[in-house]
């Protein structure tokens, strides 16, 4: 054992050792995470598990080892200017390593959002794609904020210049920044969808078609494409059809004539709604009475479309229904009239 003390007293020897060390520790530590945590994750339905393995597995492997490097610079105490110029470049290192895989695990994620957000049609893929590259813009400028950090670099005047520039920009693309924040805070509050009916506040109605960084687009039924401004949208009172459930209910209001059958008249409504079959089972369609009018009993036939987009075509053939039955049951469609009463003076 005469050999051991000359070497443990050299400080390349110890540094060396506590690499080694800190070598295994994180050997082991990757051994525990990929054999048993990914196990268990394995186990749940949950998916977020598998993407913090995946995400964590390799970058705390490596931050072990690099300090691993930091701990054997400190034992080395290396004169000036590696002193500090080494545990630098090794911090700079871990950093860079955890940015690579923050990016990697936002690209994979959102791929998975993406696809499941277009076939919900919850959101555009140029909104999406905009708001993930903003994600990873705050990421690099955060890791390069640290990295200036770590180097000790004075960052007061970088700050100075990016808020002049800052404002400038914000005052050049106040427009495009208010229409993109719209289009967020509609992705966000879940108003509308891609392939929805909407009814504007213009009582433009129509199919949602697009849902993009500056405007919405949506196509009426003149096959005609009619395009708003996120800002205006964000900001408007919006009818939507299809929301909660894609169903809609049409109002088809029907006079007759005083002296007429009410109840056979709902007979004869609920007959025409049940045989035709753009109306709903579900709910089952109603007839109201609504009031005595001045020349007709008026009443309303309520009943479900599925498909918002039919309601025009299901409430004609609804009418032409009716009128067809009335004639054949001889129920009468009163004309507007009026009785005059002519008083004779003595």
């Amino acid at each position: 054992m005469a050999w051991y003390a000359p070497v443990a007293a050299n400080v390349w020897c110890q540094a060396l050792a506590v690499v080694l060390i800190y070598l295994l520790l994180a050997k082991a530590t990757d051994l525990f995470i990929d054999r048993i945590l990914r196990r268990l994750a394995s186990k749940t339905k949950l998916r977020v598990d598998d993407y913090l393995i995946d995400f964590l597995h390799a970058p705390i492997y490596r931050t072990i080892f690099w300090m691993g490097i930091l701990h054997a610079l400190v034992v080395l105490a290396l004169p000036p200017p590696w002193r500090t110029a080494l545990p630098a470049l090794a911090k700079t290192v871990i950093l860079l390593g955890w940015l690579v895989a923050l990016l990697h695990a936002c690209n994979q994620l959102a791929e998975d959002r993406l696809a499941q957000n277009l076939s919900q049609g919850k959101i555009g893929a140029d909104l999406f794609n905009l708001v993930k590259n903003l994600g990873i813009v705050v990421l690099v400028i955060i890791a390069f904020l640290w990295l200036l950090a770590i180097w000790h670099i004075d960052m007061t005047p970088l700050f100075a210049s990016a808020g002049i520039a800052g404002i400038a920009v914000a005052l050049a693309a106040k427009d495009t920044l208010a229409n993109f924040f719209g289009g967020l805070s509609i992705f966000l509050d879940k108003t509308f969808k891609v392939s929805d009916y909407i009814v504007l506040d213009s009582g433009e109605r129509g199919e949602v078609v697009e849902i993009g960084i500056r405007s919405t687009r949506i196509k009426t039924k003149d096959d005609t494409i009619v395009t708003i401004p996120n800002a205006i949208l964000a900001n408007s009172r919006i009818i939507n059809e299809s929301a909660p459930v894609p169903r809609f209910r049409i109002r088809v209001p029907v006079g007759v004539a005083y002296g007429s059958d009410l109840r056979q008249v709902e007979t004869v409504l609920l007959a025409v709604a049940h045989a035709n079959p753009g109306v709903a089972s579900e709910p089952e369609p109603l007839v109201r009475v609504r009031q005595l009018g001045p020349s007709s009993v008026d009443c309303e036939l309520l009943c479900w479309v599925d498909n918002p987009a039919q309601h025009g075509l299901i409430r004609h053939t609804l009418l032409l229904a009716i009128h067809d039955t009335f004639l054949q049951k001889n129920i009468v469609i009163p004309f507007p009239q009026q009785d005059v009463y002519i008083k004779q003076k003595p």
